[in-house]
């Protein structure tokens, strides 16, 4: 008897361990935890942008390098630093977890700004000034090492947070399809507002003391609000509701693959209930709802089909034999996304450049707003960013509630129309571009001003303020619905690493435009190059931007082919958390089938 109340005493006591531990973890996490995120990534990219807005003017003013080899400098590092978020992802995602990855990230993104700062801080670091652009010494390749380092350091950095932070975010609220529906505001919209702020201080702010005081404070700045940042997040972290990675997400994959094959020959049944389920094999990796079967792909099927023997009690599932629906959908929810994915990669290859050279043409335009104060070049992207936040509200509070009115779809439009109406924009960007600089370069001939590159070309500098503004609201459009489309429809497993694909489109963006404008300045001849070294006003920048443009309008007719065919993915949602059951246990069975196939 004793024996047997020992043994209940104990029950109970695991009981009571269980209870205090759901109890703590539904206090984290929470719209409490968000700000101290928010914050972090607010610090983090006024930091990113207040070393990169005015990169450009660093390398080829402080550095003397020519405006071809500097760009590519900026479009390479994009390149880069869009590419290690993916791998970062991939390590956050599989094993070491987002908190983790953010707080590595960031040390080596501080040590990468540090190691920046010296070089504009050290004479040696920095070839001597060139205030006439005539025969200029160029920066040695001992003081490039040390640049390219410090551009390596950040991009490894960068690989840590920029997957992470939006989605760890993410993960103190309540995602679920149904919780988004009811709320009133859009997360991503409101993420993306934030970052606004970042952008636009760092813009104004830093970029005038970079032009106007010293680039040792101008570059010192950001390194210093990066480290209040990396305080920020730590001192948050007692709030924060921690995803446990859900294991390695290319051993998932090639099981299924491998499953597949085996069983190429077996016949998938017509009925999908017979295929292999297994809710508590993967309890780690559906927490807020298992993947519905698809028809597509249905050679991945395969994998889920039981042969005698397979995943029984006494024979636990072997995952090199046998995969789960979900984990098959899981695949196939991945592998449904890229070819809209890749849209992307173009739209960002159409902009890789258009920052520089955006930069280089308000360098030649009257710029005075007074006697004693011109704006800095690069601070003109302010007006894109305002744009772009103005907006944010403007969309979430206006254009959602009356278009709602008409489609019915709680967000207004869906990701995809919210996506292609951003290309749209991009397309009018482009061209507006191309009339701005021809009428740039027809002052500057009317003037006799074509053969001299320091020479302030009589036109305002507002000119470039409508490719700016239209850029920034292509940006609500195209750039927050890819980052909604790619975290709502790849599966809860891979989120990190879907926004890594959205930093990769990034990357390959930024190589291809570093390749296109190398071809652009090779092939377009030494007399009338489109893209001169030195002389803007001697060159045919109109014509890179109707190059751009067509190359955009093709990519829109191909993304209008993709969103046609996308099938949005079918979830089955865990709603215990949502509702409670009442005394006789008649609450529902706590499931509810959710997503169908829309079309743009």
């Amino acid at each position: 008897m004793e024996s047997q109340d020992n043994k209940k005493s104990h029950e109970e006591k695991q009981e009571e361990v269980k209870i205090k531990e759901d109890d703590k973890r539904k206090k984290l996490g929470g719209i409490k935890a968000t700000p101290f995120i928010l914050a972090t990534e607010i610090f983090d990219r006024f930091s990113t942008i207040g070393f990169h807005a005015n990169m450009i003017t660093y390398l080829t003013q402080q550095l003397n390098l020519p405006l071809v080899r500097a760009s590519n400098i900026v479009s390479n590092f994009d390149g880069t630093a869009s590419l290690t978020p993916l791998i970062g992802a991939l390590i956050a995602d599989s094993f070491a977890g987002r908190f983790w990855a953010i707080i590595v990230g960031s040390i080596i993104f501080e040590l990468g700004l540090i190691s920046f700062t010296t070089t504009a801080l050290l004479k040696s670091l920095h070839p001597p000034p060139c205030p006439t652009l005539v025969d200029c010494k160029e920066a040695s390749n001992f003081q490039l090492s040390t640049l390219y380092l410090s551009l390596l350091l950040l991009a490894i950095g960068l690989g840590g947070t920029r997957p992470c932070v939006m989605t760890y975010a993410a993960d103190q609220l309540d995602m679920s399809k149904s919780s988004v529906e009811s709320r009133s505001w859009n997360f991503f919209n409101w993420y993306y507002f934030s970052l606004g702020l970042a952008r636009l201080t760092a813009v104004s702010v830093v970029v005038y003391i970079q032009d106007n005081v010293s680039w040792g404070w101008g570059l010192g700045i950001p390194t210093i609000a990066m480290g209040i940042a990396f305080i920020v997040f730590l001192a948050g972290s007692p709030l924060y509701t921690k995803v446990k990675p859900g294991g390695s997400l290319l051993v998932r994959v090639t099981q299924v693959i491998v499953s597949a094959i085996r069983k190429r020959k077996a016949v998938a049944p017509e009925d999908s209930s017979l295929l292999y389920q297994n809710k508590e094999l993967d309890a780690a990796i559906s927490v807020h709802g298992r993947l519905l079967h698809t028809p597509q792909f249905k050679w991945l099927d395969k994998a889920a089909v039981m042969k005698d023997g397979e995943a029984t009690d006494s024979n636990p599932p072997n995952p090199w034999k046998i995969a789960t629906v979900h984990r098959v959908e899981e695949l196939k929810s991945f592998l449904r996304l890229l070819p809209v994915w890749a849209a992307g990669i173009l739209l960002v290859t159409a902009n890789s450049h258009s920052g520089s050279f955006n930069t280089q043409q308000a360098w030649t335009m009257k710029r005075h707003l007074s006697n004693s104060f011109q704006i800095p070049p690069a601070s003109m992207s302010v007006f894109g960013i305002l744009t772009g936040m103005t907006g944010l509200v403007l969309y979430e509070r206006l254009f959602v509630p009356f278009v709602r009115r008409f489609t019915g779809t709680p967000a207004g439009i869906t990701y995809l129309q919210r996506m292609g109406i951003g290309l749209i924009f991009n397309i009018l960007t482009s061209i507006v571009s191309a009339l701005v600089e021809k009428k740039r370069r027809t002052v500057a001939e009317h003037h006799n001003l074509l053969d001299n590159p320091k020479a302030t070309v009589p036109i305002s500098v507002f000119w470039l303020v409508p490719q700016l503004s239209l850029h920034g609201i292509s940006e609500i459009f195209m750039t927050v619905g890819q980052l909604e489309f790619l975290y709502d429809q790849s599966p809860e497993s891979m989120r990190s690493i879907a926004l890594g694909l959205f930093w990769i489109a990034n990357s390959m963006g930024n190589y291809l435009g570093t390749f296109m404008v190398s071809l652009v300045h090779k092939y377009t001849g030494h007399k009338n190059n489109w893209l001169p070294d030195r002389n803007l006003n001697r060159g045919k920048l109109d014509y890179y931007y109707w190059l751009v443009t067509g190359i955009q309008v093709v990519n829109f007719v191909y993304f209008v082919i993709c969103a046609w065919f996308y099938n949005y993915k079918p979830l089955e949602e865990d709603m215990e958390a949502d509702f409670k059951a009442s005394e006789d246990g008649a609450a529902g069975n706590g499931e509810v089938e959710l997503g169908t196939t829309e079309k743009v």
